[in-house]
């Protein structure tokens, strides 16, 4: 007798961001929300109004967020690993994202389940590279290969607005992370706000971990210095508790090939003014935690 076929599952990695969300309903719409999961990894550090969007989205499309979580934050991660996160790697996603992923494909859907997954990522035809990434990593790091798909990608026009669709025909207001400075502009004054609108910046250009992503760079930082200076020093104490800790010279941000603190970027921005830092867009962030 052969081997029992597992039934597929098709599961939208979901971000919290407009791309997976639009891919989310569209794998619905083509499946049916009794073959769907729409699967989340909280890495406990997400905006608040992150959860906001994820909910309505998830009524909208008609199923319920699939959650899990480690329980430890970034900054647990890090000390646990004695390895402070940055641009160039960052553990908080492999423990917190890839891990908590795997272990629910494998253990849960795969093993317990007898599913076999298809998952379903919200990335645009500008970050092909990361799709090659995740196809190669889901190829060969789970027991068995397990398909991917980027329907933003292969089915869909490149002009397509997903943000446009989601805000204007379903009604739901976008993550306020994407136009957090347009907000503190119109609502609040906000005269930093309105400095970053005047060099083309709205707001972040994802919305991993409430701004604190250790892998921001340069205009990251600036502009979360700009309109949430709580969280700046947020991010900044924790830096500096982590180099207390383990008394090394490590920070997120590099200069030079060399270490350049969050406490000396600001210091530098109070002299300088922010706004020099956000003429230049960082890199795409080549990172598990943004699907969007």
């Amino acid at each position: 007798m052969g081997i029992e076929e597992k039934k597929v599952v098709h599961v939208a990695m979901f971000s919290g961001g407009a791309g997976s969300a639009y891919v989310a309903y569209h794998m619905v719409q083509t499946y049916g929300k009794e073959n769907c999961i729409l699967f989340f990894t909280n890495t406990l550090w997400e905006d608040e109004d992150n959860y906001r969007f994820m909910d309505e989205v998830s009524k909208h499309i008609g199923v319920e967020i699939t959650e899990r979580l480690d329980g430890r934050t970034p900054e647990e991660v890090f000390h646990d690993e004695r390895f402070l996160g940055n641009a160039r790697l960052a553990k908080c996603s492999e423990e917190l994202k890839v891990r908590q992923t795997i272990i629910f494909l494998e253990d849960e859907l795969r093993n317990q389940m007898n599913l076999e997954p298809i998952l379903y990522f919200g990335i645009g035809p500008h970050e092909k590279h990361r799709a090659d990434n995740l196809k190669e990593f889901y190829a060969h790091f789970p027991l068995e290969p397990i398909e991917t798909r980027f329907p933003l990608i292969d089915l869909f026009r490149e002009d397509l607005d997903a943000k446009g669709i989601i805000r204007d025909e379903w009604g739901i207001e976008l993550p306020r992370m994407y136009n957090i400075a347009e907000q503190l502009a119109l609502k609040e004054n906000n005269e930093n706000a309105k400095i970053a609108l005047q060099h083309g910046v709205i707001g972040f250009s994802h919305a991993n971990c409430a701004g604190r992503c250790v892998r921001g760079g340069y205009q990251h930082y600036a502009l979360l210095y700009a309109l949430w200076p709580d969280r700046y020093s947020e991010q900044e104490e924790m830096e500096e508790r982590f180099r207390a800790s383990l008394q090394k010279d490590v920070s997120i941000l590099k200069k030079n090939g060399g270490s350049y603190t969050m406490k000396q970027f600001r210091e530098v921005m109070e002299i300088e003014g922010f706004e020099k830092y956000l003429f230049k867009a960082d890199a795409d962030i080549p990172c598990v935690c943004s699907f969007s």
